[in-house]
């Protein structure tokens, strides 16, 4: 590989007049993990289905492990693992049975799938499951074994679209060590979606924020934060949100103001010091404060921020384990 694991240059993907993928660049090094952010709907899973050879772009180019996924597909299909939102795992077979056909899939021998196995399931925690029927599994179990079928051909990138959406936060928390593991260990190139704020945070060196199918920033997460100043106070009001929006505006030391229904963001760069004049202004203006409170940013922030939307997590969780 050249050093660059993904790259993109204007990259487009229209279904009938939506355009779904807007003009993407972005450049992904070898050995990086890289966070791709963003709402339900923003374009992250069919950016992600294009890289993977499984759209075609309607415009642009895009390369993964150094070949044009619309000229060289199989090429780079061979150096890809993949784990989608929805796993294709047949219920009738043991996990152990799915890892084998997936080696045999891509023409490893019966030695090499044993020793890939060895290897794959020292990474990922699947134990005594491995020869259970996939059927028995739960919600947490299948991500996983997903998961390892995706490393069994010992791939230069791996892309994982959204990996824990509807898991239980110890499950995710599994999740997120094993693709640590995967990166420290290996070496590994991953390409993460997600629409959780903290698995960004958490996980990547690099974070791209998309929103209606373009870019609208990037850089690593302590960047993107620092961007909007150094701390954030949120006030929840009753009464006129624009006269309330204006009053704080005005106070030195206030950065940004953002309004969303009864909810002031205000970007600071010292919230210490800004907390009271804030409670003031308001109080002057004759605006009931409900809420006041003072945080650090976050990559929510950012989201909220460039796109004057938050970002929406589900709530909805599988069974754990």
């Amino acid at each position: 590989m050249s050093g660059v694991a993904v790259e993109t240059r204007g990259l487009r993907r229209n279904f009938g007049d939506f355009e779904a993928v807007a003009g993407v660049d972005l450049s992904v090094a070898d050995g990086e993990i890289y966070g791709f952010l963003g709402p339900n709907g923003a374009g992250k899973s069919t950016l992600v289905k294009t890289l993977c050879t499984l759209l075609r772009p309607s415009g642009g180019s895009a390369a993964v492990a150094g070949y044009d996924v619309a000229t060289q597909s199989t090429q780079v299909r061979l150096r890809i693992g993949v784990a989608l939102q929805d796993a294709a795992i047949d219920p009738k077979m043991t996990g152990r049975e799915i890892l084998v056909l997936q080696g045999r899939y891509y023409g490893l021998r019966k030695s090499e799938i044993q020793s890939r196995m060895a290897d794959v399931l020292a990474l990922v925690d699947i134990g005594d499951a491995i020869d259970n029927r996939a059927g028995t599994y739960s919600g947490g179990m299948r991500r996983r074994l997903d998961l390892a079928a995706a490393l069994v051909h010992n791939p230069e990138v791996l892309f994982l679209d959204e990996p824990t959406t509807g898991l239980d936060p110890m499950s995710r928390i599994r999740v997120w060590e094993e693709v640590r593991r995967l990166n420290d260990e290996l070496g590994m190139t991953i390409f993460l979606t997600t629409q959780y704020l903290e698995e960004a945070d958490q996980l990547a060196d690099r974070v791209g924020i998309i929103n209606a199918g373009k870019i609208v920033a990037e850089g690593t997460p302590d960047e993107l934060k620092r961007q909007i100043g150094s701390d954030v106070v949120i006030a929840r009001v009753a009464g006129d949100v624009d006269v309330a929006r204006s009053a704080v505006a005005a106070i030195p030391g206030v950065e940004g103001v953002t309004v969303r229904q009864d909810e002031i963001t205000i970007s600071v760069a010292d919230g210490a010091a800004t907390l009271s004049p804030v409670a003031v202004a308001l109080n002057a203006c004759g605006v009931k404060v409900v809420d006041l409170t003072l945080r650090t940013p976050t990559l929510d922030d950012v989201f909220l921020e460039l796109t004057g939307g938050h970002i929406q997590n589900g709530n909805h969780t599988e069974d754990a384990a």
